[in-house]
């Protein structure tokens, strides 16, 4: 059996949309059971330069899965892809 994919959502603490996309996460965890780690993009000077006002982010590794809202068929695709 393969390991379960580690995503990460980068956010803030503040951000309304961060919330949003975090809970509209949780069926697809249910679903896929990945792992899913929450980083606090103000928390670091480096990702708060990268990131700027462009979060939520939604990434496995390097590959970017969705900003802002959470797009399920592509998140979905991917994760039937990598399984």
């Amino acid at each position: 059996m393969a390991a379960a994919p580690a995503l990460t959502l980068y956010g803030r603490s503040w951000c309304h949309l961060c919330e949003d996309m975090l809970a509209a996460l949780e069926p697809l965890r249910g679903e896929f059971g990945f792992t899913l780690d929450v980083v606090d993009v103000d928390s670091n000077p480096q990702l708060e330069t990268r990131f700027g006002e462009r979060v939520p982010v939604l990434v496995h590794g390097e590959r970017e899965l969705c900003h802002y809202h959470l797009d399920t068929a592509a998140v979905t695709d991917y994760l039937l892809k990598i399984r």
